[in-house]
Formats: structure tokens, C-alpha cells, sequence
């Protein structure tokens, strides 16, 4: 298993509700982000203690909306060590002025996020044409864009549009996508989730929690891992701790996630934990 580690999935938040007002994407804030909050600060000594060398900070939609001001003002702080991904209102018109805006602040990814903890449906369609815009900017920045649609019923097919129409834009899917996989190996079940493998420009990115949420009826973590970079490729697999919504240190959640890859060579690991973050994210390049 590979020492190195490169996570691009870590949140953090801030005690200072003055600065960093509270305000929520669906107006519900999540409850790990009042129940188990980490600055910035607090984030570097826990990878220093789990031996994670660097990471691209996600912005927390569910405690800040599209303000994107405490992962911005605080990755000036650490150099090389950090990037930031952030977030905009992709279905507004002026999208391309503040991805530019955040872009111009250091950060180096945007996520869009279309549900998750206290939105449990799509409340927009990546491929509806008043994206398009976002799309295109995303595309001239040269910026990779992460997205928590499930790669699964009619989202499986906005995924391909946008594959297909913006092939120059890196797109990562989070959590794995979550495709059906109860019915256990070789997964048939999923093989329109596999032909995604199709499109060079899409990425997963691999949580334990978004895989743990797919464990039902004959599914097997090991064993779907083996199957899913056998598929992909470990060099589109890149691992996200989800910390500090996923529960558990970061230690804990880092030996989960290596846990499901015990089967693969250390090669494949060296990609999924560190190498393909920075195929993602070059601003956290060597």
C-alpha cells in the first residue's frame, strides 16, 4: 500500500459566524458541519498526524451556500500544501464572473453541488442549457469540475451529455456515483455506469462512505474496486477522506479506504491516493 497520500475530499468550517456567515444551500445546514466542524488549522494537524501530505479543500455547500470566502482566505496560508474547490450558482448568468472571481482567489476547482445530507434530490440538471455558460468557462479557466449527481437513471445520461460536449473538462464524479451493484459480481447491473469508462475526461472520485452506501445485498467492497479499476484504471480513481462529514478520524477513515483496496497492487494504490489527484488538481503537483 502507498505511503503517499493526496486527499481532494476534506471540508473544513469556521467559529467565526461574523466573517463566515452561516448560510446554507436549501437553507438546512448539515449536521456534521455543526457537530463535528475543523478549521483550517485543525485539518493540517490532522493530516499531519495521518500522514496526509496535501489536499483540495471542498468548500461546504451545506454551511456556507455559494460563499466560498473561508476555504479562499484560507489556503493563502499554506502554499503547495492546499487548494480550494469551489462553488457557484451554475444556473445563474453570471456563473463565468464568479467562477473567474473565485479562480482569481487561488482556487483551483469548482464542485457542483446538486444534492447530498440535506438534499436528497437533483435540484438542477448539469447538462440544462443555462449550465452551458459554467460548462464553457470551466473550459477556458482549464479547471476540473467534481459533481455529487449519481451516475445512476436519468443522471447517468446528463453525465454522458456533458462528457460528450466538453471533452477538454476534466469531470469527477463524487462518491464513485453510487451505480447499483446489489447484485454482486461482476455487477451487470451497472454497465452503463462502466461504459463512462468510454469518456477519457471523467474521473471518480472514491470516498468510503460514498462506497459503504453502496454495500447492499451481494456487493462486496474489495471486489468492487478490483472490478471498478480494472474498468476505469486506477489513473482516473482519485481518494477523498470526506472528512469531516464521513465520521471517524482521519486516520480511521484513511484505513477504511485503504482497506477496500487491499487487493490491488501498489502501483494502482500509489494513482487512487495520490498520483490522480494531481492529474485533477496540477496546483497540488510535486
Amino acid at each position: 500500500m502507498t505511503s503517499r497520500l493526496i486527499d481532494i475530499h476534506p471540508h473544513i468550517t469556521s467559529p467565526d459566524t461574523d466573517r463566515y456567515p452561516v448560510d446554507p444551500l436549501g437553507g438546512k445546514r448539515s449536521d456534521w458541519s455543526k457537530e463535528r466542524s475543523a478549521t483550517i488549522t485543525d485539518l493540517a494537524a490532522a493530516m499531519d498526524e495521518a500522514g496526509v501530505d496535501k489536499a483540495a479543500i471542498v468548500h461546504s455547500s451545506t454551511t456556507y451556500g455559494f460563499d466560498n470566502s473561508y476555504v479562499a482566505d484560507s489556503i493563502v496560508d499554506y502554499p503547495g500544501r492546499f487548494t480550494g474547490v469551489f462553488s457557484v450558482d451554475v444556473t445563474q448568468p453570471d456563473a463565468p464572473e464568479k467562477m473567474r472571481y473565485w479562480v482569481g482567489r487561488g482556487m483551483t476547482g469548482m464542485r457542483i453541488y446538486a444534492r447530498g445530507s440535506t438534499m436528497k434530490t437533483d435540484w438542477l440538471r448539469i447538462d440544462d442549457p443555462a449550465v452551458t455558460p459554467a460548462w464553457e468557462c470551466a473550459a477556458e479557466l482549464g479547471i476540473s469540475v467534481a459533481t455529487n449527481v449519481n451516475a445512476r437513471d436519468d443522471s447517468l445520461a446528463h453525465i454522458k451529455t456533458i462528457l460528450a460536449r466538453f471533452p477538454s473538462v476534466p469531470l469527477v464524479i463524487d462518491h464513485l456515483g453510487r451505480p447499483p451493484i446489489a447484485d454482486g459480481p461482476p455487477y451487470l447491473a451497472a454497465e452503463s455506469y462502466f461504459a463512462l469508462a468510454d469518456s477519457p475526461n471523467l474521473f471518480l472520485k472514491y470516498t468510503r462512505s460514498g462506497l459503504d452506501s453502496m454495500i447492499k445485498g451481494a456487493a462486496e467492497p474489495e471486489g468492487f474496486m478490483t472490478r471498478l479499476v480494472g474498468v476505469f484504471g486506477a489513473d482516473r480513481i482519485a481518494w477523498g477522506s470526506n472528512y469531516l462529514s464521513a465520521p471517524g478520524t482521519l486516520g480511521e477513515i484513511i484505513a477504511g479506504a485503504q482497506a477496500a483496496c487491499a487487493g490491488l497492487s501498489d502501483e494502482d494504490c500509489s494513482w487512487i491516493f495520490a498520483r490522480t489527484a494531481q492529474r485533477i488538481y496540477p496546483a497540488l503537483a510535486d
